[in-house]
């Protein structure tokens, strides 16, 4: 089999694995990862709509990965450890625990439905949460207008 060179941005998502191989492994056979909040990152999870709305607002140069299951309506952002307590009144937000598992593709495609609209790319950039808490309004709260 030929060398395959990794994505940068995959090997720094493996690192949030409890098993880097396993998770390269399946990634290889198109299966979804186990990572795990809370190594790296805690992952902040919310409507894609609002996500989007969200990223625009952030802008190309602020945002850290944006994980997204558009079927499912669900996406979840990637956040430092430790952010939870300053997300903790963001109602649109909900922040899921350190130790518990999302499932992930690799930064390079889509998988059973899921990729990243923001992709990681390696450097460990991750959104930082109080951009992220006014981004989605105060209180959680989208201005009026925000979709129109």
């Amino acid at each position: 089999m030929a060398s395959r060179t990794r994505n940068p941005g995959s090997e720094w998502l493996a690192l949030s694995s409890p098993d880097p191989v396993r998770t390269h492994r399946a990634w290889v056979a198109g299966r979804l990862a186990r990572l795990h909040s809370g190594r790296l990152w805690l992952a902040v999870e919310a409507d894609v709509r609002r996500s989007i709305d969200a990223m625009q607002r952030i802008g190309p140069n602020r945002l850290g990965p944006v994980l997204v299951h558009p079927s499912a309506d669900l996406a979840w952002w990637l956040v430092p450890c430790g952010s939870a307590e300053e997300l903790a009144n963001a109602r649109l937000l909900t922040v899921h625990a350190a130790g518990r598992p999302l499932r992930c593709p690799p930064a390079e495609r889509y998988v059973d439905g899921l990729g990243w609209l923001e992709k990681p790319d390696g450097s460990g950039r991750l959104t930082d949460p109080a951009v992220l808490g006014v981004a989605f309004g105060p209180g959680g709260r989208l201005p009026a207008g925000a979709f129109c």
